[in-house]
């Protein structure tokens, strides 16, 4: 009879969710530690689109992918530019395109509806995990304490289990993100704006963006070059504070898009943070990482959500290969290799966008992506 290694996931997002789920599939129990009390706790962020070749053969490898065309908004792709003074300079519609929209919510629904309910542990913060000289991990909280072969760190840009493996840590990229929300039968000119996607409007280092979601939703951002000094003391602002120091940065710019700034729902601030591109570790028996854990970058090459459910695929392959701990390290270094041009791209995108020139940067992008 063979034994079954003791997983343990730590963070409940897409990433640690799949690599549950594949394990689950191939009869490899793992526990996923989730500090939120439940699903519904925290607003999960705005739509994702998800890459042939890594989220969607991600889910389709988990056998999720009825579920996913399901939720996914095929309809949703499309890109507009304005310019500052509101002029619109690109407009695609997407049609053709095989990156269709899902929202966060529903992608982690779907993650979770495919998870026996014993398998996520809710509310279980992880406060320490002890590296045992015979192997394996004591991963604790409060109220908990528990033996594991394998500790797999899906916990984000703060992961603790990033600061046994190395000494890096998230650095500010200059850019914060004011998030906003919207009703589209409440605000039919933020509808309208937006077309059949996303718009962006860019000038001199700032940028305002509005996403479609599900469910008559969209997700805007107004994005400031900021120092981090300023970033946090916008987070430490009532909710009417940020709304005038935003516009304020946004003096001059249309109307219609300062209307964006004027009626959305802050939901939060959104400092832009990013790992060293190329990030990697010494390999360490019992411990790795997926997602942003490894490589966390900013959302402007779009690939973050993919990267990491493609990391739970190679992983999970890595854990039940019976090879023991080289296929680990191969999916490591196979793992920086994928990230490392996306992280490059990322950082690209955001200095690109918040720029002087950032509006012929960003046009000079969609039309070179239209043409390929």
């Amino acid at each position: 009879m063979t034994i079954q290694p003791r997983i343990a996931i730590i963070g409940g997002g897409p990433g640690g969710l799949l690599l549950g789920r594949l394990l689950d599939r191939r009869g490899a129990h793992a526990t996923i530690f989730e500090r939120d009390a439940h699903a519904g706790e925290r607003p999960q962020g705005g739509s994702l689109d998800l890459h042939a070749e890594t989220g969607q053969r991600a889910m389709r490898l988990a056998d999720l992918e009825i579920e996913f065309r399901a939720e996914a908004r095929p309809e949703d792709q499309g890109d507009r530019l304005y310019d500052q003074h509101g002029a619109l300079l690109f407009d695609h519609d997407g049609a053709g395109d095989d990156r269709p929209e899902i929202d966060r919510t529903a992608l982690r629904r779907i993650l979770l509806a495919s998870l026996p309910r014993d398998h996520v542990r809710w509310g279980c913060r992880v406060e320490t995990i002890k590296v045992r000289s015979g192997g394996g991990c004591e991963v604790a909280g409060r109220g908990f304490a528990e033996q594991f072969d394998m500790v797999v760190g899906a916990d984000g840009a703060w992961s603790c289990v990033r600061s046994l493996l190395s000494a890096a840590v998230p650095v500010y990229e200059g850019v914060t993100l004011v998030e906003l929300g919207f009703d589209t039968h409440r605000h039919p000119g933020v509808d309208a704006l937006t077309g059949s996607g996303k718009m962006f409007a860019v000038g001199n280092n700032r940028a305002l963006v509005a996403q479609r979601n599900g469910h008559g939703h969209i997700r805007g951002y107004a994005g400031v070059r900021m120092p981090e000094e300023a970033a946090r003391q916008l987070a430490g602002m009532r909710t009417e504070e940020v709304r005038i120091s935003v516009r304020e940065a946004f003096e001059g710019w249309a109307p219609e898009l300062i209307h964006l700034i004027d009626v959305g729902d802050v939901i939060g601030i959104r400092p832009m943070y990013t790992l060293p591109i190329g990030h990697h570790w010494k390999s360490r028996p019992g411990l790795s990482l997926l997602g942003d854990a490894a490589h966390l970058m900013s959302p402007f090459s779009g690939e973050g959500v993919n990267l990491a459910l493609a990391d739970a695929v190679d992983l999970a392959d890595a854990l039940t290969s019976g090879e023991g701990w080289p296929a680990i390290e191969r999916y490591e270094a196979a793992m920086v290799a994928r990230a490392t041009p996306a992280a490059e791209g990322a950082s690209a995108g955001l200095n690109a966008a918040f720029s002087t020139s950032g509006v012929d940067n960003v046009l000079a992008h969609y039309r070179e992506r239209v043409h390929d």
